[in-house]
């Protein structure tokens, strides 16, 4: 049975009129019921939440608006923003950035393609490299398709009670039903991680599982993204339940150079050398080659210039390889 002080938040949410955290608490002692033994007095209960869920869910289009202050439990496992960065506005390769127009495009007309009985695509796994526009990629998605992105606090989410984790789980999949957005998992290994690794504990696999579970349920209109710098690390079975996995990888000589264009426009870069540019810029990601620009450009206008010097740019760089110690020797010995 549920213990003495969950029975209390029970009685404190329904009080408060606040859903979110009534339905959280009792998922609770629905997954404590389930670690005693009682499965089927658990799964009664996890029905009912369903049920009552579904009943307190308004008619029609989910909603964009209410998350932005969501309530309850949700507000802390849940930042919601309405980003402004378009597609256009990102560097990327040919291939990636053909991917990511197919998908606006299919959110955009998901209307039609459901009339068809077609679904968009809408779970997403982005890996790569630091810095090479995963999260950035998240935010489009949001602003191109006029939805608000939901940023999940895995610091939040993850918690060391046994149950509690996939209880909070749950209640960000319920929201995905209810208000629709581009929920975003960011260090998604934290809890995508292979379950045979050798650090693994219960919890995680447990969670894991659960988000798998989720996951493979979900069938909302709310775009989902997990991003991983280490897709090493994922657990195989996640790859199959994702409708698209894109790989992001630092740039090369044409991606700097347009990078670096798209950068300084409003700056003359007509002494800059691009063969000595691309092997300054030759191992860093995409945000550092933008940061190493900005230095740039903060130059210039604390000396008044209108152009990019080429000496100017690659020192700034060359101070942004040299911020990582082990890059720069690796650079030197080749």
């Amino acid at each position: 049975m549920a213990t003495g002080e969950q029975l209390k938040a029970l009685l404190k949410s329904h009080a408060a009129g606040d859903n979110d955290l009534f339905r959280s608490v009792a998922l609770q002692v629905a997954a404590h019921e389930a670690t005693r033994g009682n499965e089927r007095l658990a799964m009664e209960l996890r029905e009912l939440i369903d049920k009552v869920k579904r009943a307190q869910q308004p008619v029609g289009s989910p909603r964009a608006l209410p998350i932005a202050r969501p309530s309850g439990e949700l507000a802390g496992l849940v930042l919601a923003s309405y980003p402004s960065l378009r597609l256009c506005d990102m560097v990327l390769a040919d291939p990636i950035r053909s991917r990511l127009t197919e998908i606006v495009r299919q959110q955009r007309q998901r209307d039609l393609l459901r009339s068809h009985g077609l679904s968009p695509k809408r779970k997403l796994l982005l890996v790569g490299p630091p810095g090479c526009g995963k999260t950035m990629t998240a935010s489009v998605l949001a602003s191109e398709c006029e939805m608000p992105l939901l940023f999940v606090q895995l610091h939040s989410l993850i918690s060391r009670y046994m149950g509690e984790t996939a209880a909070k789980l749950h209640l960000i999949f319920d929201a995905m039903s209810t208000t629709r957005g581009v929920y975003l998992f960011d260090e998604f290994d934290a809890i995508g991680a292979a379950r045979a690794a050798g650090n693994d504990v219960g919890e995680i696999r447990r969670v894991l599982n659960s988000f798998l579970l989720f996951l493979e349920r979900d069938d909302s209109e709310s775009p989902i993204v997990a991003a991983t710098n280490f897709v090493g690390m994922l657990d195989d079975a996640l790859f199959r339940r994702f409708d698209e996995v894109i790989a992001y990888n630092l740039p090369d000589k044409k991606l700097v150079k347009r990078l670096i264009e798209n950068r300084l426009n409003i700056f003359d870069l007509s002494a800059l050398k691009w063969g000595d540019v691309c092997i300054a810029a030759r191992g860093l990601s995409h945000a550092e080659v933008a940061r190493a620009c900005d230095d740039a450009a903060r130059s210039a206008v604390l000396s008044s210039e209108r152009a990019i010097t080429n000496e100017s740019l690659t020192h700034s760089l060359n101070n942004r390889s040299g911020m990582r110690p082990s890059r720069r020797g690796k650079r030197q010995q080749e």
